[in-house]
Protein backbone atom coordinates (compact mmCIF):
# COMPACT_ATOMS: atom_id res chain seq x y z
CA UNK A 1 0.00 0.00 0.00
CA UNK A 2 1.38 3.39 -0.88
CA UNK A 3 1.17 6.53 1.17
CA UNK A 4 -0.78 9.56 0.04
CA UNK A 5 1.07 12.68 -0.95
CA UNK A 6 0.19 15.85 0.89
CA UNK A 7 -0.82 18.70 -1.36
CA UNK A 8 0.94 21.89 -0.35
CA UNK A 9 -2.23 23.81 0.51
CA UNK A 10 -3.64 21.02 2.74
CA UNK A 11 -2.92 21.08 6.45
CA UNK A 12 -1.76 17.93 8.14
CA UNK A 13 -2.90 16.90 11.60
CA UNK A 14 0.28 18.35 13.04
CA UNK A 15 -0.19 21.67 11.25
CA UNK A 16 -3.73 22.29 12.46
CA UNK A 17 -4.22 25.01 15.03
CA UNK A 18 -5.46 24.09 18.50
CA UNK A 19 -7.56 27.24 18.52
CA UNK A 20 -9.98 25.73 16.03
CA UNK A 21 -12.87 23.59 17.17
CA UNK A 22 -10.94 20.37 16.64
CA UNK A 23 -11.12 19.46 20.33
CA UNK A 24 -13.49 20.47 23.14
CA UNK A 25 -10.67 21.67 25.39
CA UNK A 26 -8.93 23.78 22.74
CA UNK A 27 -10.47 27.02 23.95
CA UNK A 28 -9.67 26.42 27.63
CA UNK A 29 -6.54 27.85 29.19
CA UNK A 30 -4.39 25.06 30.57
CA UNK A 31 -3.59 25.01 34.26
CA UNK A 32 0.08 24.29 34.78
CA UNK A 33 0.12 24.64 38.56
CA UNK A 34 1.52 21.64 40.45
CA UNK A 35 -1.00 19.02 41.50
CA UNK A 36 0.71 18.40 44.83
CA UNK A 37 1.32 21.35 47.12
CA UNK A 38 4.74 22.33 48.39
CA UNK A 39 3.94 21.39 51.99
CA UNK A 40 3.02 17.83 50.99
CA UNK A 41 6.33 17.37 49.19
CA UNK A 42 8.26 18.76 52.17
CA UNK A 43 6.46 16.38 54.55
CA UNK A 44 7.14 13.43 52.26
CA UNK A 45 10.85 14.28 52.06
CA UNK A 46 11.06 14.78 55.83
CA UNK A 47 9.47 11.41 56.54
CA UNK A 48 11.66 9.77 53.90
CA UNK A 49 14.77 11.08 55.63
CA UNK A 50 13.38 10.02 59.00
CA UNK A 51 12.73 6.52 57.62
CA UNK A 52 16.32 6.26 56.41
CA UNK A 53 18.14 7.88 59.31
CA UNK A 54 15.95 6.96 62.29
CA UNK A 55 16.23 3.15 62.26
CA UNK A 56 19.95 3.22 61.45
CA UNK A 57 20.65 5.71 64.21
CA UNK A 58 18.52 3.74 66.67
CA UNK A 59 20.32 0.50 65.76
CA UNK A 60 23.86 1.81 66.17
CA UNK A 61 23.13 3.95 69.22
CA UNK A 62 21.38 1.18 71.12
CA UNK A 63 23.88 -1.45 69.95
CA UNK A 64 26.81 0.35 71.54
CA UNK A 65 25.22 2.08 74.52
CA UNK A 66 22.13 0.30 75.83
CA UNK A 67 22.42 -3.31 74.69
CA UNK A 68 26.26 -3.58 74.75
CA UNK A 69 26.68 -5.48 71.48
CA UNK A 70 23.43 -7.49 71.43
CA UNK A 71 22.37 -6.99 67.83
CA UNK A 72 19.01 -8.75 68.23
CA UNK A 73 17.65 -6.16 70.63
CA UNK A 74 19.24 -3.32 68.67
CA UNK A 75 17.57 -4.64 65.50
CA UNK A 76 14.25 -4.82 67.29
CA UNK A 77 14.69 -1.21 68.37
CA UNK A 78 15.40 -0.20 64.76
CA UNK A 79 12.28 -2.05 63.58
CA UNK A 80 10.16 -0.33 66.20
CA UNK A 81 11.63 3.03 65.15
CA UNK A 82 10.74 2.35 61.51
CA UNK A 83 7.18 1.45 62.50
CA UNK A 84 6.86 4.62 64.60
CA UNK A 85 7.97 6.75 61.64
CA UNK A 86 5.53 4.95 59.33
CA UNK A 87 2.60 5.33 61.73
CA UNK A 88 3.45 9.02 62.23
CA UNK A 89 3.39 9.55 58.46
CA UNK A 90 0.00 7.88 58.14
CA UNK A 91 -1.44 9.97 60.97
CA UNK A 92 -0.10 13.23 59.50
CA UNK A 93 -1.43 12.33 56.04
CA UNK A 94 -4.82 11.40 57.53
CA UNK A 95 -5.20 14.71 59.37
CA UNK A 96 -4.05 16.66 56.33
CA UNK A 97 -6.65 14.91 54.18
CA UNK A 98 -9.36 15.68 56.74
CA UNK A 99 -8.44 19.36 56.84
CA UNK A 100 -8.67 19.60 53.04
CA UNK A 101 -12.10 17.97 52.98
CA UNK A 102 -13.36 20.25 55.76
CA UNK A 103 -12.12 23.30 53.85
CA UNK A 104 -13.89 22.08 50.71
CA UNK A 105 -17.13 21.57 52.65
CA UNK A 106 -16.93 25.12 54.06
CA UNK A 107 -16.44 26.53 50.56
CA UNK A 108 -19.50 24.59 49.37
CA UNK A 109 -21.56 26.03 52.23
CA UNK A 110 -20.42 29.56 51.44
CA UNK A 111 -21.23 29.11 47.76
CA UNK A 112 -24.84 28.13 48.57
Amino acid sequence: MTSRRIISNEKTVLDKDDATDSSPSASKISNISPVVSHSVIVKLLAFTLAMMIGPLAAYYLTLRTIFKGNSVWAGATAAITANVVLIAYVVVAFYEDQSESLAAEEEDKKAK
